[in-house]
């Protein structure tokens, strides 16, 4: 690997961990129903994205229905 290709790797993992500590900061304020939301979205939007073999179709279509069940979703009391 050169010299380029290592310097754009760090840079491209800094900003995906900044990016990752900006959507858990953003967590923060949610009611849990909220967070149920915003999780079922994420794993709907990456289940329908491997299923689909990357169609954005799928993946918004994924993102829909997990969202869906992750808001009817109610922890336990």
């Amino acid at each position: 690997m050169n010299t380029s290709s290592r310097t754009t790797s760090r840079w491209l993992a800094l900003a995906a961990s900044l990016a990752l500590a900006a959507s858990l900061a953003a967590c923060g304020g949610m009611t849990r129903q909220q967070q149920n939301t915003a999780i079922g979205a994420g794993v709907g939007a990456v289940g329908g994205s491997v299923l689909t073999g990357g169609s954005t179709i799928g993946t918004l279509g994924g993102a829909a229905v997990g969202g869906i069940i992750g808001n009817q979703v109610e922890p336990k009391k």
